[in-house]
């Protein structure tokens, strides 16, 4: 979107401390960039002033609310995306994982796919995915082909095994690094603001030490962030340990090679001790909470309240495929369900509101990434990553009836979609101020 936009009506974003802003408002959106918010009776008297700007009116029961972060997701699992559920993760990582990951080594099946899923994620509104792919250099660059075409702002990772497994599916380790060296500069050469390459050692059980640390290094040398998986289900954390003797915890085999030494975020983080817990504050190291797949591997139930009270940056992942949805309105449900669940074993000041998973969803996820200085909420100076909400969209899963309370209406309105919406109630969806989803009944 290049020019001038005024979006005008409700209004929703949240701010650091999580709580929900809704107000009758506006935006002025210029070359994408967001330059003006005000209140609906500042923009009235001043409308004569957006004589040159193209004015978006909303509908009442519509509203504008920043775009989505994914934390976490493995684009190559996709067609795997509810099998497998049944098992825990390590039996599930070897009988459907790495079997389906080893097909991308074929660079037209890794295309198919990667249109698909993408063209998928922003369909449900997320403007924002931090992305796993596979072992494969040109399979990868695939999905970031993709990523730039479908506009999508993203991290990409091509992802790093060396230790031999039964499915066959690693790299030796010079190979390894010498392709996470060329997948960096060439997707670096694309210059695209959006896309930026991530560092991506799949966990601690798949890479060894020497790896990791040569990984770590990469990361600096290029100003790399970091992704891995940490302490997902208790007998991985048993095999790490038992393969690294020397440390005290599963965070201190990532620590001694480096790993926590710049921007790096953690998938999972569900058994994290309380010396971890201080760590991963110390260190400002960000967790990527996926409750979905947390739940359907019997993994465990990750205390989040517990991470944001000792100031740890927590977003959410729909981790596809252990997980079993691509939308982040359903992990937003699960982490609310998740915090519940813990209070009801019996475990205080745990809970989530749903205001509170509506930041986890926007800022929250924004500021795992450390990109919370463009995107995550509506502010001047941020870029324009937003959804456009019709709550009540023709043919979609929320009914309007007659009767409504009336006293906080657009608080509803938020609050019915965050319970019952879903893609159908995404009308349109902006990255940098372009429109990438244009959804038209």
């Amino acid at each position: 979107m290049t020019g001038k936009f005024v979006f005008a009506g409700n209004l929703v974003t949240s701010d650091v401390s999580m709580k929900l802003k809704c107000f009758r408002g506006y935006i002025e959106v210029v070359d994408g960039l967001i330059t003006k918010i005000g209140n609906i009776e500042e923009f009235q008297k001043q409308i004569d002033n957006f004589s040159d700007s193209k004015i978006v009116t909303l509908g009442e029961n519509e509203f504008l609310m920043p775009g989505f972060v994914d934390c976490h997701t493995h684009a190559p699992q996709y067609p795997n995306i509810g099998l497998g559920l049944d098992l825990p993760l390590l039996e599930w990582l070897n009988k459907y994982t790495f079997p389906l990951e080893r097909h991308y080594s074929d660079a037209e099946f890794a295309a198919n796919v990667y249109d698909i899923v993408v063209r998928r994620l922003i369909n449900n509104g997320t403007t924002t995915a931090c992305y796993f792919g596979s072992l494969h250099l040109e399979g990868t660059m695939k999905l970031v082909k993709y990523v730039v075409e479908h506009k999508q702002r993203a991290l990409v990772g091509k992802v790093s095994m060396n230790v031999e497994n039964d499915a066959g599916y690693y790299n030796k380790t010079e190979k390894e690094l010498q392709e996470v060296e060329q997948f960096i500069k060439r997707v670096l050469s694309y210059k695209n603001d959006l896309v930026q390459p991530i560092i991506t050692p799949r966990f601690a059980v798949s890479c060894s030490n020497e790896l990791m640390c040569a990984l770590s290094q990469l990361a600096s040398k290029y100003k790399c962030g970091i992704q891995s998986h940490i302490s997902e289900n208790k007998k991985e954390i048993e095999y790490v340990l038992e393969t690294n003797p020397e440390c005290a915890s599963y965070t201190d085999v990532y620590q001694r090679c480096g790993i926590f030494n710049g921007p790096c975020i953690m998938a999972h983080a569900v058994h994290l001790t309380e010396d971890e817990i201080s760590e991963f504050s110390i260190r400002q190291v960000s967790v990527a909470h996926c409750p979905a797949s947390n739940t359907r591997l019997n993994s465990g139930l990750c205390p989040v309240r517990k991470l944001l009270d000792r100031g740890i940056r927590v977003g959410l992942g729909t981790d596809i495929s252990g997980g079993d949805s691509a939308s982040m309105l359903d992990a937003m449900r699960r982490a609310m369900d998740v915090s519940l669940h813990l209070a009801m074993m019996g475990q205080p000041h745990t809970t989530l509101d749903w205001k509170e998973a509506f930041y986890l969803a926007t800022l929250g996820g924004a500021r795992a990434l450390r990109l919370e200085d463009k995107i995550g909420s509506f502010d001047v100076g941020k870029q324009f990553d937003a959804l456009l909400i019709d709550v009540y969209a023709k043919g979609g899963p929320i009914d309007k009836y007659a009767y409504n309370s009336g006293e906080h209406a657009l608080v509803e309105l938020v609050q019915r979609f965050v319970y019952l919406g879903d893609d159908r109630n995404i009308r349109q969806v902006y990255v940098n101020g372009e429109t990438i989803k244009d959804f038209v009944i």
